[in-house]
């Protein structure tokens, strides 16, 4: 995503859908004591869920340098409240399903050796969503939304399919794009080595914006961390190498396309002049500005926390675009390294990006079933007057994938 929720939230045990990025926490580098009985992660999640109080011998320090101790007990608090006591913890694919009370979720977790936990994942687990219900609940969403559920390419259910909103980092997706086409029209190459300059360096979400200037990556790193982490200094880096003229015919509504470094110092209130002049320019004086924002101030991430701001400086793509894109691109190795909400154990193949900042989401997805069939979900939800319920949409894109789950397997509950 473009990073606008701290990765503190993807890695912690909230369900909400920052959880989308999955990425790890840090492996161990320092020893500790081992635990007086090692334990399995069904065992560690049903103690987890269970206990009145939580250790913190349970956990991996680098899981606690990113969530502290009375953050997981408060998170934990909430999520018992929302959904009454832990019934029962049963395997599930690669990971585990918990049946609550009031209700049910989908975990991850991974232990260290000294089995202490290292990362954990929870998705809710919603009821599964017909089409025509799916349409129907996304319609009524409050701002501006889009949906679109392909099957093969068939149209399968849309609403308002072909509306140009604002996507966040799901536009990554046009310049992956871009950079397969080079690549394939034999311009580039996965192992090139490129160079990271200053003027790629950009704000979170990412990796990379705090490595040297002068490292060197290649182009499939660039690409990986771009999809797999939302890494904008890596897009930037992309951006700057491919040029505006091969991304425009994959990004028409974005022309010049933004980098994420000017996105970023676009909104930056002390750089209000430069907003003016962007938002009264033409194609041209946009793409002489960009020479501008590369050297203009950043805000601090903080500014993104809130209310949505300028929406009007975004990436703007219809989910028909997305799919469109999501089909180009969705055989790379590189677009299975996060699998975003889907769940692995439902599918043969899951290609993911999504995208948001406050007043702005969205969830692009391509299945692939055992058979071969494909199915491609993209989820567009605006709204400028204020920031928008990522758990709301997190849960209901669930229960779209949850009933193509069912659509390809009526055994399934």
């Amino acid at each position: 995503m473009i990073a606008l929720t701290s990765l503190l939230l993807a890695l912690t045990l909230a369900l909400l859908p920052t959880v989308l990025s999955q990425a790890a926490i840090g492996s161990e580098t320092q020893e500790a004591p081992v635990p007086a009985a090692i334990v399995t992660p069904a065992q560690a999640l049903e103690r987890l869920f269970t206990a009145e109080t939580v250790e913190s011998d349970w956990f991996a320090p680098s899981f606690l340098q990113q969530v502290p101790l009375d953050q997981i007990q408060s998170l934990l608090a909430t999520i018992g409240g929302q959904l009454g006591p832990l019934r029962q913890v049963d395997a599930h694919g690669e990971g585990f399903a918990l049946t609550f009370e009031r209700g049910a979720a989908q975990a991850q977790i991974s232990l260290d050796g000294q089995g202490r936990i290292a990362s954990l994942l929870l998705s809710p687990a919603d009821p599964p969503l017909s089409l025509e219900e799916a349409a129907e609940r996304i319609a009524a969403f409050p701002g501006e939304a889009s949906l679109l559920v392909l099957g093969d390419g068939r149209v399968l259910a849309a609403v308002n399919p072909e509306q140009p909103l604002a996507v966040g980092s799901a536009f990554k997706l046009a310049v992956l794009a871009a950079l397969r086409q080079a690549i394939a029209q034999g311009e580039m190459a996965w192992d090139d080595v490129v160079t990271l300059e200053d003027n790629q360096i950009s704000l979170p979400s990412g990796l990379l914006q705090t490595w040297p200037v002068g490292s060197h990556l290649t182009l499939e790193t660039l690409a990986t961390l771009m999809i797999a982490v939302s890494d904008n200094t890596a897009t930037d880096a992309l951006i700057h190498i491919l040029g505006q003229e091969a991304i425009a015919p994959f990004a028409p509504n974005n022309v010049p396309l933004l980098t994420t470094r000017a996105f970023f110092a676009l909104k930056n209130p002390v750089n209000g002049d430069l907003l003016a002049q962007y938002r009264q320019g033409d194609a041209a004086t946009r793409e002489t500005l960009l020479f501008t924002l590369a050297d203009a101030p950043l805000p601090p991430t903080s500014l993104f926390t809130g209310e949505p701001v300028a929406l009007d400086v975004e990436w703007f793509f219809s989910t028909q675009d997305l799919c469109g894109l999501m089909d180009q691109v969705a055989g790379l190795p590189l677009m299975g390294v996060n699998p975003g909400v889907a769940s692995p154990s439902d599918w043969q193949a899951i290609a993911f990006k999504g995208g948001s900042e406050p007043g702005v989401l969205n969830l692009t997805t391509q299945v692939q079933h055992v058979d071969g069939r494909t199915y491609c979900v993209a989820a567009t939800w605006n709204d400028a007057t204020q920031p928008l319920d990522e758990a709301a949409l997190t849960r209901f894109y669930g229960s779209v994938l949850a009933g193509l789950v069912h659509r390809e397997n009526p055994a399934v509950p």
